[in-house]
């Protein structure tokens, strides 16, 4: 009798690892709602108002001299190691290669490229945005500045707002915009915030930027998550119009297009068989001829001086013609004679 295996946690896991059948019919795709609406508004006027503090001078640049002369990399020296390795969670070339891994594993698993066309979609709008403002208003990091209290703008540097940070908002905060549940995107939601913030105060650490910088980085970024929703009609033109290009260039090549796979099947438990007398066989009829039985003789195994002894039929030995046959008493005693 069959029964179904209870399915271990490692073997859902592994079962996850296989590629869909056929696309998922409803793929859930977040809309623009009032919701993120009222978000994008309230994140968007706390980056103008982070701005107009830089320009004119206000308390945020008097605090961001103090951390400065502070020297958080000298008054904790003994992390300076951990934080040199940890902010490469915040440059562009190592997280986008991690997370496109991720991501084409996603489109070959559910037969789309949507994933991929989001993160490019969020990656172009980064550079984009946050490179356009950096070069509008060419503020020096804190290594380059010239006058103590001044917010040096316009001076030709290129690091407000904070590229590390505002791209470790976007790389990793993509994690939780494509995720399939909502359990899934709220716990990738508060790893992609701690992640980031963590970014941000080791730039702040190294000194390589202003704590202004930072919070800048993180209201950019957020600003391209939550915009997102806008460009999804353009990924969806753009992966059918990719799509019918590769159908296309399939047939143009001969290509045949590949076989759907088959949906598989539950395995469910066969019922109880019920008992039958099984039928006699008939005896088969051997090739070779049936073979002399062996008996073995019964008791105790005897020495072999102990046994009787028993001459070979068909001794190739001629007999004596005085001697009587082995195994036999003599019928008559020869003689003795005196020599």
């Amino acid at each position: 009798m069959r029964t179904e295996r209870n399915l271990t946690r490692l073997d859902r896991v592994f079962a996850r690892l296989d590629r869909e059948p056929e696309r998922p019919a409803h793929i859930d795709v977040p809309k623009m709602s009032r919701h993120r609406v009222v978000l994008f508004t309230a994140t968007l006027a706390f980056y103008l108002a982070i701005v107009w503090a830089v320009v004119i001078t206000s308390w945020l640049v008097r605090l961001d001299w103090q951390v400065m002369f502070f020297r958080p990399y000298q008054q904790w020296a003994a992390i300076h190691w951990f934080v040199d390795y940890y902010v490469v969670l915040g440059q562009r070339g190592p997280t986008a290669v991690m997370v496109a891994a991720w991501l084409g594993w996603r489109s070959w698993r559910q037969h789309t490229i949507r994933p991929l066309l989001t993160l490019g979609a969020s990656l172009l709008l980064l550079n984009i945005t946050v490179g356009a403002a950096k070069l509008g208003m060419g503020r020096l990091g804190p290594h380059y500045a010239t006058v103590i209290g001044s917010n040096e703008m316009g001076l030709g540097g290129d690091i407000f707002p904070s590229g590390h940070t505002a791209n470790a908002v976007v790389t990793w905060g993509i994690l939780a915009y494509l995720a399939s549940t909502p359990r899934a995107r709220r716990w990738l939601s508060a790893a992609s915030a701690v992640t980031s913030l963590g970014v941000g105060m080791s730039t702040v650490y190294l000194g390589t930027h202003w704590l202004s910088d930072v919070l800048l980085g993180w209201a950019a970024g957020l600003l391209i998550l939550l915009a997102l929703p806008w460009c999804e009609p353009f990924i969806a033109r753009a992966e059918t119009w990719i799509l019918d290009l590769r159908d296309r260039w399939r047939s143009r090549r001969g290509v045949p297009a590949p076989a759907p796979v088959p949906v598989p099947v539950v395995l469910k438990p066969r019922p109880a068989p019920v008992e039958q007398t099984a039928p006699e066989r008939e005896p088969v009829a051997s090739a070779r001829a049936p073979r002399t039985p062996i008996h073995l003789a019964p008791g105790p195994h005897t020495a072999r001086s102990e046994r009787t002894p028993v001459t070979p039929a068909g001794s190739r030995r001629p007999q004596h013609p005085e001697r009587p046959p082995r195994g036999t008493p003599a019928q008559t005693a020869r003689p003795l004679t005196g020599g």
